[in-house]
């Protein structure tokens, strides 16, 4: 082949996929250090494609974020792609027609395959085809301790919850915040899944949550759960921060012992070059039970009558879940691949617990993947009016979930 030839044809070729390259905007509410860092490695592997990641941040949390984005596609406005968690938050949107389907890109890459566990994949999932790709595997079922904290304390960093709620006094003395929470309704939320999870035990919580079992709301188990609940709460007194990840720096600069907290504060301890079992302790189950939650993201795609856009749109979802960018977004985001066949040689102390969790321990549904985004709204309301009155009793917290399970059945 001469030069001229193979010159000519390379621009050809290369002027081909530049037309061809589409800039794709992706909405998604990750603003924290960790998770900045953690979704620029989905962009850089996008725009490896030729295309390109016109990113579409929006502060705060999913609450905050996910409003927009409805209106955006519903008013028609659509983004090329945009997050949302495991389970029903886009269900509407797909019914409506709103939303494209990923099936023939799951059929011919076998996502069915190699999404571990299938349940993951299952959540996409919808009159048979698959609507979203899951990008991780996010387990809301961790305490984060500060070793610093409890040295500053002159006290050992505790083993489980239990051992974390008899250090409390000490912290308190020393000037530590013991447990910290921030306003966002659902990082309260989070709480009531731990105590359910860990003290009621797995099999309470899918009755609960799962099954929407009234009578095992009122049964032994969840005594148990709602007394730790406020015990929670009274640990939590003092707390004084709005967003999570606000409440992890505290833990992080040892200002507070612990933060019940999903295993995305990882990103924040990595981005704060902190090293796990060194500078901060892992609880998966508050140290009580090998347990984690198989909640997570997945993005969606909006229907849009382009085929440019189209053929991007299926580019970016096989590059979210490609094995290469698997490993690099979750390593920095602190959650777990959606994928069984990827190496994960570089996984510290804490991701290596919860893998190992979730292949020879006990996995629950995450609360996205079993409860309606309204009831998952309303028990967060609940949550986080529980823990800023103090006069509200644990039984109206009874009574408010049972309604909410019943509104939800």
């Amino acid at each position: 082949m001469s030069k001229k030839f193979f010159f000519t044809a390379t621009t050809a070729i290369f002027a081909l996929g530049a037309a061809q390259a589409k800039d794709v905007e992706v909405t998604h509410w990750w603003t924290s250090g960790g998770e900045a860092a953690a979704v620029a490695e989905f962009a850089e592997a996008f725009d490896a494609t030729g295309n390109k990641w016109v990113d579409g941040a929006i502060a705060g949390s999913g609450s905050t974020a996910r409003p927009v984005m409805v209106s955006r596609i519903t008013g028609g406005d659509p983004m090329g792609a945009t997050q949302f968690n495991h389970g029903q938050q886009a269900q509407e949107l797909v019914e409506a027609g709103l939303m494209r389907s990923l099936e023939n890109v799951a059929s011919e890459d076998g996502w069915r395959d190699i999404v571990h566990p299938s349940s993951i994949l299952e959540s996409c999932e919808i009159d048979g085809e698959i609507y979203c790709v899951p990008v991780n595997i996010h387990s809301q079922l961790w305490l984060w301790l500060s070793n610093d904290a409890f040295e500053k304390a002159g006290i050992e960093v505790p083993a489980d919850w239990n051992a974390f709620v008899e250090a409390a006094p000490a912290l308190r003395e020393a000037g530590i915040q013991p447990l910290v929470i921030g306003q966002q309704p659902w990082q309260a939320s989070l709480v009531l899944q731990n105590v359910v999870a860990a003290i009621a035990g797995p099999e309470t919580y899918t009755k609960v949550f799962n099954e929407k079992d009234v009578e095992a709301v009122n049964g032994p188990e969840m005594e148990k759960a709602f007394a730790a609940l406020g015990t929670a709460r009274e640990l939590a007194s003092g707390s004084n921060v709005q967003e999570w990840n606000q409440a992890t720096t505290m833990v992080i600069n040892g200002e507070a012992g612990g933060q019940v907290m999903g295993d995305w504060a990882q990103g924040e301890f990595a981005v704060a070059e902190k090293v796990a079992g060194e500078d901060y302790t892992c609880l998966p189950g508050l140290g009580l039970a090998d347990i984690v939650s198989t909640g997570g993201d997945a993005f969606y795609f909006p229907a849009i009558d382009d085929p440019e856009m189209t053929a991007a749109q299926e580019e970016l979802a096989r590059v979210m879940i490609s094995p290469e960018a698997q490993v690099a977004f979750n390593l920095k985001k602190g959650s777990m691949p959606v994928r069984g066949d990827v190496d994960l040689e570089a996984a510290n102390d804490c991701m290596r617990k919860g893998l190992d969790i979730l292949a020879d321990g006990t996995v629950v549904d995450g609360l996205d993947q079993v409860l309606s985004a309204d009831a998952g709204n309303q028990l967060a309301d609940l949550m986080i009016q529980f823990f800023n009155q103090p006069e509200m009793s644990v039984d109206e917290v009874k009574e408010g979930l049972i309604g909410i399970l019943e509104y939800d059945s």
